[in-house]
């Protein structure tokens, strides 16, 4: 269990994390866009609106939604702490902050203050059927080592 200011620091350094395995992108930009977005994140955790819409991270192929939990389900759940593994190709990212009703327009000047923000509905992330598949195309691979 924490204050909402304790889980937006939780959240904030796992995107950070995660943008920094990029060789391209800046953990202090995503360090900053969070800042930008402190004030209404710590009210959408203390209204419980991130229990039903997720903050969401897009960083190339990574797609990461951060909900929060609350009450004795809290107790039960186990929280993963850990950066999103898989941005390390990542070219760019945009942090997209859920807008319910009530806080709207607090949602829109905090995005309004980031080039990384966003109110918009994030893309749909990638489906697992088109990235499934081993990693090793072996026939290329057998091909490869006979033609030699």
């Amino acid at each position: 269990m924490r204050s909402a200011s304790g889980t937006w620091g939780v959240i904030a350094g796992l995107v950070a994390e995660t943008v920094a395995q990029s060789s391209v992108l800046s953990r202090d930009e995503a360090v900053q866009a969070m800042s930008a977005a402190e004030a209404v994140g710590r009210m959408l955790i203390a209204a419980g609106h991130l229990q039903q819409h997720p903050i969401t991270l897009v960083a190339g192929k990574v797609h990461c939604e951060f909900t929060t939990v609350s009450g004795t389900a809290a107790l039960t759940l186990e929280e993963n702490l850990n950066p999103v593994p898989g941005s390390a190709g990542a070219e760019d990212f945009t942090i997209h902050l859920p807008s319910p009703a009530p806080l709207q327009e607090l949602v829109k000047a905090a995005v309004h203050g980031h080039a990384r923000l966003s109110d918009a509905v994030p893309p749909a992330p990638e489906t697992k059927a088109a990235s499934s598949g081993p990693l090793i195309d072996r026939e290329a691979l057998r091909r490869a080592v006979t033609q030699r």
